[in-house]
């Protein structure tokens, strides 16, 4: 996944999605702040993510999901947005 640029709209959307790190941190992990973003953000959020994310981004943003960030609803929801149907398995937790 390409880089999400760092600018005034990104960084905001970052503080409200990512809020326990600075936007600067949320950022630098594009597969990992979609994934927060696809579970919280605004819908005028993601209108503004998706100038710098298309759907290549997305889908693999879906496929390499961190397990636990997104949940039940928003999965399905983003899943069928992309085309994804049936819906795959949500990302589980492995323990060693």
């Amino acid at each position: 996944m390409k880089p999400i640029p760092i600018n005034p709209e990104t960084e905001e959307i970052a503080r409200r999605v990512i809020w326990f790190e600075s936007p600067e941190e949320a950022l630098a992990e594009p597969l990992r702040f979609m994934a927060y973003a696809m579970a919280g953000a605004a819908p005028e959020d993601m209108e503004i993510l998706r100038r710098y994310v298309d759907d290549a981004d997305f889908l693999e943003a879906l496929e390499k999901a961190p397990p636990g960030i997104i949940g039940r609803r928003s999965w399905d929801y983003w899943n069928l947005q992309m085309g994804r149907c049936p819906v795959p398995p949500m990302p589980k937790r492995e323990f060693r």
